[in-house]
């Protein structure tokens, strides 16, 4: 036989290579709500028009048919994300009672206030990387940002290795409570497309 014909075994990869997924409660239910969404009403809406086009005969040129396996394809792979994330999930509350140094430096959850060099203020929160929203301020514990802010307290400047250059911002205020995060909402005009009667 020849080498390239060989299979080798799989390796398994070390549980250290896992990154945890750092998540707060309501980031936690707002994938868990999207998961139910997909398993109980999209993908069960898909699978009756994919039925009711397969009857309509040659698969090869339905179109209703090509798009709807293609769209159950879609939204398996978005289940099996969504499902590998929230087993993965490190649950971590923002509003827990925290002492000590938990309590004055900046770590997940925190809400930041912070000022550049030009004196411009702004307020960040950190939470986990399913649940960004720049327009809501709430970055990534493993953005550039989040990852400077990191242990850093109230009065310490931090240095900002962002793509754009090397910035310096100093820490004005550290505190942990509440982050809204933008709940999980149906699609008003589901992309699932309705079969002829």
């Amino acid at each position: 036989m020849r080498k390239g014909f060989t299979r080798r075994p799989k390796v398994e990869e070390p549980a250290a290579n896992h990154v945890k997924n750092y998540i707060t409660p309501s980031g936690l239910e707002r994938l868990k709500d999207e998961r139910h969404f997909l398993v109980t009403k999209d993908r069960p809406a898909v699978v009756e028009v994919v039925a009711w086009a397969a009857g309509n005969g040659d698969r090869s040129e339905n179109a209703d048919y090509q798009y709807g396996k293609r769209r159950l394809r879609q939204i398996d792979g978005r289940i099996r994300f969504l499902t590998k994330r929230i087993e993965a999930a490190e649950v971590v509350d923002p509003e827990a009672p925290r002492t000590g140094q938990r309590a004055t430096r900046v770590f997940f959850g925190a809400t930041v206030r912070y000022a550049n060099a030009a004196g411009a203020e702004r307020v960040v929160s950190i939470v986990g990387t399913d649940e960004v929203n720049l327009d809501r301020n709430h970055i990534s514990w493993a953005s550039p940002l989040g990852r400077a802010l990191m242990k850093a307290a109230e009065d310490d400047e931090v240095v900002l290795h962002a793509p754009g250059g090397i910035e310096t911002l100093n820490v004005l205020s550290v505190r942990y409570e509440r982050i809204p995060v933008e709940p999980f909402r149906e699609p008003h005009s589901p992309e699932v497309f309705t079969k002829e009667t």
